[in-house]
């Protein structure tokens, strides 16, 4: 938690930022807060995009980033420098709903919705025995930074352009060659799991674990190769 324990720059809990924006359409995933707006074009998109910008103001480089598409506008809210939500953000989101909702669209996540992926983050671990070696390779072969505030020699990557998923590193203590040692974590609203891991029950995996359940459900397909589902929930204390 940041030495500032007031102000719109205080951090948030994993749990104060989920039920600050619950009720808004947004959900936090991740470190952030994510939510949809659907849309009728890309020059719609563009409007709606202007419009958060607008409300954001000086906030909006610092804070918020876009994604914009023919059907849909993605607004993810996060406090850059410190990787993390503060109460900057949960009312920067308060904010963009209502303008939105004024615009007669709506904020919403797209959570049990089949025809619709919901708001997600998709990150790449990577196992590994010595992570601080093989750390720079993957640093230099994808271009990445540093997560903010995390420069140590096993801390994860990201992409600096935040397009692609960033890169964390499992340490292991004994070398598995029959195992896969790259699986993708998908990180989604704490609503959306249960629906996720049906979904691919249903396609032919199996639950390989649900021992950390909710902070994560470990998953494979037919082969043995596995994924994780993950949420917020279940990471404190």
């Amino acid at each position: 938690m940041s030495e500032r324990a007031d102000g719109p720059e205080r951090e948030l809990s994993r749990h104060e930022a989920s039920a600050a924006v619950l009720d808004l359409g947004w959900r936090y995933v991740l470190g952030t807060l994510r939510t949809t707006v659907p849309v009728a074009s890309i020059a719609h998109a563009a409007d709606v995009a202007a419009l958060a910008i607008d409300v954001a103001r000086s906030h909006a480089d610092e804070h918020l980033r876009i994604d914009l598409r023919r059907d849909r506008v993605v607004f993810t809210l996060q406090s850059l420098s410190a990787a993390t939500v503060t109460a900057r953000d949960t009312d920067l989101a308060e904010r963009i709903s209502s303008a939105v909702t004024d615009l007669e669209l709506r904020t919403t996540p797209d959570v049990g919705d089949e025809s619709l992926r919901s708001v997600q983050i998709i990150e790449i671990a990577i196992d590994a025995m010595d992570i601080p070696t093989v750390r720079p390779f993957w640093k230099a072969i994808l271009g990445y930074d540093d997560e903010p505030g995390r420069t140590g020699p096993a801390d994860p990557l990201v992409d600096p352009l935040g397009q692609s998923p960033a890169i964390w590193f499992q340490q292991m203590d004994e070398s598995r060659p029959q195992r896969n040692r790259i699986h993708l974590d998908i990180s989604v609203p704490h609503d959306e799991a249960q629906h996720r891991i049906a979904a691919a029950l249903s396609a032919g995996g199996t639950l390989r674990s649900d021992a950390n359940a909710p902070a994560f459900w470990v998953l494979a397909d037919a082969e043995g190769n596995e994924a994780c589902i993950t949420t917020w929930q279940g990471r404190d204390g």
